[in-house]
């Protein structure tokens, strides 16, 4: 017990230098795989984190759930183990193995004591090319989706999400639940989830990001040994490129709750656009910087409309949404989509002072070091921006991106994105959609504390 617990320590506390001062290194390894390393020996662990194009958008329709139902099998036995004795090996060890599935990526992380990389990349690699998908581990694992499925349907904030998309999105793949449905998940047999295997988890749709005590030299072999046994290239279905519908719309679902659930959204831009940076920008002054955005300050502090209001850029492979989440007492809901509207048209007809922009650049370059303070961080920002195809001196150009920012970008951004009378607005409870009467048409904007960026990516 006390060495589990010292292990637990380790993998949470194991730190690094600064983002500015290190070496991330592209291996290729004799094979042809390539990964990004950050050699750290300070600490004996290794941490892997990889992902591959394709994920929950891939499933068929009538077998929507099939990705993450893969992703609850794959340390469920693999090669010569079945599932018992597969954890049974990884605890031996102490290395700690998890597989996810994400809308456009499936994901996979390990991490291990140095001294037992071999063995715990060994069973890595049985999980992703040798998985058993035994019977029985099918319809536990199956059995514990339903229970989530089932819990979803009375959760207001999935209810929310579920009835924005389906609303925006009609059939697009992006629409579709990742757990699935009752009738898609009990639809998914053992070949669905050996075809599924066996086209999505392949080279040449695979990025790989690796920090801790390992060199160059010892990680090229490495990566062969894990990863050379899958097939050389995937087999995705394409998906269209959708954007949303010009003209808003509000959609309703009651529940007898006491407050309501809102989730409003509107197009995006996506990763790769030349407005993305200021964008993400904008969207901390607005409403990704807690207690540091306009929304926070109106909604919240000044009305106490919310205990909370943010919002966040949200790009996919195909498609790419601007999201806002409040939530508020039933009586007060038209009131708070009021100011909510009101605050995006005020940005998009000022813009913002140079003073805002200037607090807003010092704290999101002087907070971006926090991102790489623990191995597992620094992996999964590593495999971020080589999913989004920013180059490997990213991290380097990062916040000199945010620096160029001109309020004039900000002005440019802002009219493209905030269009109110386009927002796609999802309520669950019973709301008073009629706005107050007495609503100000103008307040003074007061400085507010410093808070913290939302979800935007990077």
């Amino acid at each position: 017990m006390i060495r589990t617990a010292f292990l637990a320590f380790l993998f949470a506390a194991a730190s690094l230098v600064p983002a500015a001062a290190m070496n991330i290194e592209r291996v290729v390894s004799p094979g042809g795989i390539e990964a990004w390393l950050v050699e750290e020996n300070s600490i004996p662990l290794i941490v892997m984190d990889v992902a591959w194009k394709g994920g929950s958008a891939s499933d068929p329709a009538e077998k929507a759930g099939t990705a993450n139902l893969v992703s609850s099998l794959l340390d469920e036995g693999a090669g010569e183990f079945d599932a018992a004795a597969f954890q049974a090996r990884i605890e031996d060890i102490a290395a700690r193995m998890s597989f996810s599935a994400e809308s456009d990526n499936f994901a996979g992380s390990l991490s291990t004591l140095a001294e037992h990389r071999n063995e715990a990349f060994r069973l890595f690699s049985l999980a992703i090319s040798e998985p058993r998908f035994e019977e029985d581990a099918i319809e536990r694992i199956r059995a514990q989706i339903g229970v989530v499925i089932a819990r979803n349907s009375d959760r207001p904030e999935w209810i929310a999400s579920d009835s924005w998309y389906k609303a925006a999105l009609g059939d697009h793949p992006y629409a579709r639940s990742s757990e699935g449905t009752p009738e898609t998940l009990g639809a998914i047999t053992r070949d669905d989830l050996m075809e599924f295997a066996s086209r999505v988890l392949a080279r040449d749709n695979l990025k790989i990001a690796v920090v801790g005590a390992i060199s160059p030299a010892e990680l090229g072999p490495l990566l062969d040994r894990t990863f050379g046994a899958l097939p050389e290239k995937a087999n995705l279905p394409e998906i269209a490129r959708i954007e949303l519908p010009e003209g808003g719309q509000t959609i309703v679902v009651e529940r007898d709750f006491p407050q309501s659930v809102i989730l409003f959204g509107m197009q995006g831009l996506p990763r790769d656009d030349e407005d993305f940076i200021p964008a993400f920008i904008m969207n901390y002054m607005l409403g990704g910087g807690s207690f540091s955005s306009r929304l926070m300050e109106e909604v919240r502090v000044k009305r106490g409309l919310a205990y909370s209001v943010s919002t966040y850029l949200s790009p996919h492979d195909r498609a790419a949404f601007y999201f806002g989440e409040v939530g508020t007492k039933n009586e007060r809901v038209g009131e708070t989509l009021a100011v909510v509207r009101r605050e995006l048209a005020r940005m998009v007809e000022e813009g913002v002072t140079q003073e805002e922009l200037d607090d807003a650049k010092t704290y999101l370059t002087g907070s971006y070091p926090l991102r790489f303070t623990t191995n597992r961080s620094i992996t999964s920002q590593l495999l971020g921006i080589q999913l989004e195809n920013l180059g490997i001196d990213y991290v380097e150009r990062r916040n000199g991106l945010i620096e160029a920012v001109t309020t004039e970008d900000i002005a440019r951004v802002s009219k493209r994105l905030l269009k109110p009378e386009n927002m796609i607005v999802a309520i669950v409870g019973k709301p008073n959609l009629s706005p107050d009467p007495d609503l100000p048409e103008d307040d003074d904007m007061r400085p507010a504390a410093p808070g913290h960026p939302g979800d935007a990516p990077f």
